[in-house]
Order: structure tokens, then C-alpha cells, then sequence
């Protein structure tokens, strides 16, 4: 079997999970909502946390479609 490659997979979940569509909506939203956030000149202690905060969920999003991803080849692998 011929090796998969990382966009192959993204691409195949993409068109198959709702759960791995519904991460990489919200990692998009929060890069959408951090670079508004750094385009402001200056940040409030809010704006700071926000930023915190955003950055975190955006990590979580990433590092759930990226397990989605490993577990898909490991099992592309299996059969």
C-alpha cells in the first residue's frame, strides 16, 4: 500500500468527519479572531487574556486533528 500523505489525510477528513470539519472550523475562527487581536496597536489586560485564551483553544484544535490524523494513518497502515 502506498504511503498517505499528511494532506491526503486532512483532505480524506475533511470530506468524511464532521468532528475533524468541525475542529478545523474553530482553529480557523480562532487564527481569524488572534490576528485581529495582534493587529490592534495596543492591548488591554483583556485584550491580553483574550489572547491567552484564543491561542489555547487554537493549540487544542490543532492537536485533536492532528491525533485524527495519526490514528487514520495508523489504521491505514493496519489494513
Amino acid at each position: 500500500m502506498e504511503k498517505t500523505t499528511l494532506e491526503e489525510i486532512k483532505a480524506h477528513l475533511m470530506e468524511t468527519s464532521e468532528e475533524f470539519r468541525r475542529l478545523a472550523r474553530e482553529h480557523s475562527e480562532h487564527a481569524k479572531l488572534l490576528d485581529e487581536l495582534e493587529a490592534r496597536p495596543h492591548l488591554t489586560s483583556q485584550d491580553q487574556i483574550e489572547e491567552v485564551r484564543l491561542k489555547k483553544l487554537k493549540l487544542r484544535a490543532k492537536d485533536q486533528m492532528q491525533e485524527m490524523m495519526n490514528r487514520y494513518r495508523t489504521q491505514q497502515q493496519v489494513v
